[in-house]
């Protein structure tokens, strides 16, 4: 029988009858079978009905019939029937439904939304089991049929992928009894790969922080899904990209852009620490002159109004060589940052072909006219060796934001179940939680 009957039954039957207060728990419910009707034996695949009916027994169970209904507690009065088929093994069978299978005290629809309360409403499976009156097993297994029917078994077809690795907790040693060496267990790291531009959440995630297990994953996917991939977006990890190149020979690497900031940002910083410490014999204190402007050497250029670009200038002249030489050093990291500004998406045009090359002769002419500073040789060493992700990133504006932002949910989804200890089970609610928004744009009813 549908659920939607039972809960139509069962408002009928408790019509006019007070609400029990919430502290009382679900109302009991009395569900009566239809006891004229001959159920048949489970173990006959030709469909025999039992003849003879043999005893009824009351079967307690929790179903949310519909949503004005609430949650009730059915008591329903099974009958249990003979088969008198000589070669049958079961002998005997209680009466089920559709909606209540044999050895289950939920229904579907219950089932349905426990999982949904985790796998779609953000729950942990103790927060759910205590809404829903379920204990962890059930709610943790309502979870794992629900997730295996929203969630694809292949990830979907994207133009664009995104790897980048998370940290999941702390490294698992075993001491292995016959070599008495350490083996890794579980590996702190995990790495995921996500759609880059349509926003379809995590694909999958694998252990270690290697080129075989990125390798080993973009292979295992169909060919058809392989060769639709042409671009994919890293960042400065030189083991992602050998990967790339094994795996996916076609697709071109794009390199992301803030881990670019990011380095160019850190040498400034090297350098900076470095010549304050050659110069005062000890770190900045406040009142000396690199202090006062070391939050400017931070902020972008254009970000800086007049006077504080004087100011910065000023400040820096006045200490001297050293002052000079964290200048260049700033002008260096403009130069960079207006390289990587020509971009499709700030510009919203397509960069001219003598335009990045000209902004590129103009960092290196800087580089090499200050070859004397390490940090910023060895930034530019790292631009060179990185020259193709960049360029590709420029002409295509691709980012690898879409894993930093899943990368903050994984996190998020951890903090709340207060931390993992089955690493398999980490990764369906990982990718739950990250391919939630695109499954309700997909199916908003």
């Amino acid at each position: 029988m549908p659920v939607s009957l039972v809960g139509q039954e069962i408002g009928e039957r408790n019509r006019g009858r007070p609400r029990a207060p919430a502290s009382a728990g679900p109302a009991p419910v009395w569900w009566p079978p239809r006891s004229h009707v001959r159920a048949g034996c489970p173990a006959r695949r030709s469909g025999v009905r039992a003849p003879r009916w043999r005893r009824p027994s009351a079967c307690r169970g929790r179903a949310r019939c519909r949503p004005r209904c609430g949650l009730y507690r059915i008591r329903w009065r099974k009958a249990r029937w003979h088969c008198t088929e000589l070669d049958c093994d079961r002998r005997s069978f209680t009466e089920s439904i559709g909606q209540v299978p044999a050895r289950m005290r939920t229904t579907a629809a219950f089932r349905r939304a426990a999982g949904a309360a985790v796998c779609d409403g953000g729950r942990s499976v103790v927060q759910a089991g205590q809404d829903l009156g379920l204990s962890w097993p059930i709610v943790q297994h309502c979870f794992e049929d629900y997730a295996a029917k929203v969630l694809p078994e292949e990830p979907p077809v994207t133009e664009a992928i995104g790897i980048d690795e998370t940290r999941r907790g702390k490294p698992v040693w075993k001491q292995n009894p016959d070599t008495e060496k350490w083996e890794l267990v579980a590996d702190a790291w995990h790495i995921g790969f996500v759609d880059a531009v349509g926003g379809r959440g995590l694909f999958g995630q694998v252990e270690g922080r290697n080129s075989a297990s990125v390798a080993n994953w973009l292979t295992a996917r169909p060919a058809a899904w392989r060769e639709h991939v042409r671009y994919v977006a890293i960042d400065l990890c030189s083991t992602f990209r050998a990967a790339v190149h094994r795996a996916l020979p076609h697709a071109a690497v794009v390199v992301d852009c803030f881990h670019i900031v990011q380095l160019a940002q850190r040498h400034l910083a090297g350098l900076r620490r470095r010549l304050t410490w050659k110069q005062h014999g000890r770190r900045a204190r406040k009142g000396d002159s690199i202090c006062s402007v070391r939050k400017l050497l931070r902020r972008n250029k254009e970000d800086l109004t007049d006077e504080q670009r004087e100011f910065l200038k000023t400040d820096l002249e006045y200490m001297g060589t050293y002052g000079r030489q964290i200048y260049a050093a700033w002008q260096g990291k403009e130069l960079l940052g207006g390289l990587l500004g020509l971009t499709v998406t700030r510009r919203h045009v397509t960069p001219d072909h003598s335009a990045i090359p000209a902004a590129r002769h103009r960092f290196f002419a800087h580089v090499a006219d200050h070859a004397h500073l390490p940090e910023l040789v060895t930034l530019a060493e790292t631009i060179e060796q990185w020259w193709d992700g960049i360029e590709t990133y420029l002409t295509t504006g691709i980012t690898n934001a879409a894993s930093e932002g899943n990368n903050r949910l994984i996190k998020l989804e951890a903090r709340n179940a207060f931390g993992f200890r089955n690493r398999a089970n980490q990764r369906l609610r990982s990718r739950c939680a990250t391919t939630w928004r695109s499954r309700r744009e997909a199916h908003p009813h």
